[in-house]
């Protein structure tokens, strides 16, 4: 029998669940405004307020003339590539002293296309159980096995090595550095211990770290200093730096193996030459002069409560989160309600995103409307 998708919408709406697109008038650095009112905008992964910025697109424009196109028209593999393509990745090759790095279209892209292909027939994926939605899609096309442990649960992952390691021939880990919901930080150290143990390979999405953490702003595992005990870091532009796009650092035998494997590498049109040079410009040009701006974000977000720039206000019931968004929002405040497949259910929240331009100030009131609404 045909089932209406109408009526799947109207179930997902009885149950708080509908999501739907907002029509924004604009931005301003850590505002945002809708319907002609003014609100702070807790949403973004603008961490350091680089997109959006009108000062620093005409300076970037100002530099780079008319010398990039705005279009591609083509895969990276047949005519989509140019000098600036290489440059940025010879530059991040530089800063984290990898051999190789490759760029993809998104996150979601780099996500989808190393989980697919790094594990085939006969090997085996290692998942922490709360990574992210394109991490969970690119080992469910891989042709491996794949297992989800308990969330940071180190113990658990290791019960796991123990009885399915021998079972395989590659075996990888996969993490977030930050996750991107919960705001924690993965013990990457202990990952890097089981992966050697257990002869892994081990993977770090360091989506929501590259550009914050670090004295380079490189992410999470430079802070740690174990960037060469790492195979594979992913990366994106399309957060802290303010762009589009996303990346792959590691061994120069992984990047090959994904330009040769990776279908959304190998079948995507390449990204427009002047987002390439706009990353590129800002990596080499703005970020270098974060470090202050980053650890006052940081700071902030500790003594909130998280762990890093995310901070996540768990309420749980869908209906109720909805409900808080909207005094939030009557208030001056934009956070939207996260709700399940992007959070466990019965884990509905509010996931406060912290800016480098934001002050302990600003969000006084924020705290005190959520204790008053609890």
């Amino acid at each position: 029998m045909f089932e209406s998708y109408a009526d799947i919408l109207n179930t997902l709406e009885d149950n708080s669940h509908l999501r739907s697109i907002k029509n924004f008038e604009r931005k301003d650095g850590k505002f945002i405004f809708i319907d002609g009112k003014k609100l702070l905008n807790l949403s973004s992964n603008n961490y350091l307020g680089f997109a959006d910025n009108e000062r620093i697109t005409e300076e970037f424009l100002n530099t780079a003339g008319a010398k990039y196109s705005f279009g591609s028209a083509s895969a990276r593999l047949l005519t989509g590539t140019l000098p600036v393509y290489k440059d940025l990745e010879n530059l991040l090759c530089d800063l984290f002293q990898t051999d190789a790095a490759l760029i993809f279209n998104s996150g979601y892209h780099a996500n989808v296309g190393v989980n697919s292909s790094i594990a085939g027939s006969g090997d085996v994926i290692f998942s922490d159980k709360l990574n992210h939605a394109s991490i969970i899609d690119g080992m469910q096309l891989s042709r491996g096995k794949f297992f989800r442990y308990k969330h940071n649960d180190m113990a658990n992952l290791e019960t796991l090595l123990k009885r399915e390691r021998n079972n395989f021939k590659n075996a990888v880990i996969v993490t977030e550095s930050v996750f991107s919901m919960d705001g924690d930080i993965a013990d990457l150290e202990r990952l890097v211990e089981l992966k050697n143990k257990y002869n892994c390979l081990l993977i770090v999405d360091e989506a929501h770290a590259f550009g914050v953490f670090g004295k380079k702003g490189l992410g999470v595992c430079e802070e740690l200093g174990i960037i060469k005990e790492i195979d594979l870091i992913v990366g994106t532009f399309g957060k802290a730096i303010g762009s589009v796009g996303a990346f792959v650092t590691g061994k120069k035998v992984l990047i090959d193996f994904l330009i040769n494997k990776a279908r959304s590498f190998i079948f995507s049109t390449a990204l427009p030459p002047v987002n390439i040079a706009f990353s590129k410009w800002i990596i080499e040009n703005k970020l270098p002069y974060t470090l202050d701006a980053r650890k006052n974000m940081l700071a902030l977000g500790k003594k909130l409560g998280g762990q890093s720039h995310i901070i996540p206000y768990i309420v749980g019931e869908n209906d109720k989160t909805a409900a808080l968004s909207d005094i939030l929002y009557a208030n001056g405040y934009f956070t939207l309600p996260i709700r399940p497949p992007t959070v466990p259910a019965g884990t509905s929240r509010l996931r406060l995103s912290l800016t480098a331009d934001m002050t302990e100030k600003d969000l006084a009131g924020l705290f005190e409307l959520l204790n008053n609404n609890k």
